[in-house]
């Protein structure tokens, strides 16, 4: 099953749910003028898309609306599909990413998945035939570092750990020499995961910074920020809150499988100004998926029948 069929069976709910009137809405264009509008952006914003990205996205689509004379609904929907797609795509542009090895700092409070995504990413990499290396540094979680060991067995990688309770940027530091020294090609860093706006695991965070510029300064690096899409706007909050501390190059969104409010892809992606990388859409471990921007919008408008009029 591809990234399409994956992601348009895993947004079932959401097409039931707010964003689902989308396509109802679409079809009684013609008939509401002004009041079409109003609704669309309304029905955004119960989707989750939150409030400042559904009123322009709508402004947007008025304006394009009225500069090309558009009067057919399949038009109009045509048009705001890809009002969503240029949200989406406007903050990809690709990190450069040739130095090596790749150091993957994955951050996020504890709850949304991020061992899994952690433990997925490793099997990907690995399958590509990149030697992978996981540093458990979530020394505070009581057993985070044997659910990180589960995953790593399953990936078929190595993992770096210390006792529980140790420094998390000494545990970065053995990481770091153990890359060295392997010829590692992919390291991946779990993080504590305390709630976002403890001052002590942001300071914790720019720690392991500074160890893996003085440790590897040749590496390409990557943040990711793993966000529970169920957690809606709360979400939001909590990306924000990172986003000020690290600096984010990308957020993996998961469960989006378990919410009816898909819309906070693009609120994340307009409100952050970093794209959304990876989404989560099950439990196995080739449910995580690199974010398609045209497959995400298709999906979340697609009729059950391939298509999106």
């Amino acid at each position: 099953m591809g990234f399409f069929e994956k992601l348009k069976a895993s947004l079932t709910r959401t097409r039931g749910g707010a964003a689902g009137k989308l396509t109802g809405l679409f079809g009684r264009f013609s008939k509401e003028g002004e009041q079409f509008f109003e609704e669309l952006e309304e029905t955004l914003i119960m989707a989750d898309v939150g409030v400042n990205t559904a009123m322009c996205a709508t402004d947007d689509l008025r304006d394009v609306v009225k500069r090309d004379k558009l009067r057919e609904p399949a038009e109009v929907k045509a048009a705001f599909e890809k009002i969503l797609c240029d949200i989406l795509t406007k903050n990809a542009a690709e990190e450069n990413l040739s130095g090596h090895p790749l150091v993957i700092l994955v951050i996020g409070v504890n709850g949304v998945g991020k061992t899994t995504t952690i433990g997925k990413l490793a099997a990907q990499y690995s399958a590509q035939g990149k030697r992978v290396l996981l540093c458990a540094a979530d020394t505070f979680r009581a057993a985070a570092a044997d659910q990180l060991e589960i995953w790593a067995n399953r990936a078929g990688v190595p993992l770096i750990r210390q006792s529980e309770g140790s420094d998390p940027a000494s545990v970065v530091f053995d990481a770091c020499s153990a890359a060295k020294a392997r010829g590692v090609d992919v390291l991946i860093c779990d993080t504590a995961g305390r709630l976002h706006n403890k001052v002590n695991l942001m300071s914790e965070l720019a720690k392991i910074d500074r160890v893996i510029a003085r440790e590897l300064p040749q590496a390409a690096r990557e943040t990711l920020l793993v966000i529970d899409a169920t957690t809606g706007q709360n979400g939001l909050e909590q990306a924000k809150q990172f986003d000020n501390a690290a600096k984010l190059t990308g957020v993996v969104l998961t469960k989006l499988d378990g919410t009816a409010k898909g819309g906070i892809v693009i609120a994340i992606s307009d409100t952050l100004k970093v794209p959304v990388k990876y989404v989560g859409v099950g439990e196995k471990i080739d449910d995580l998926m690199p974010f398609d921007p045209n497959d995400f919008v298709r999906a979340l408008f697609d009729n059950g029948e391939g298509q999106s009029e």
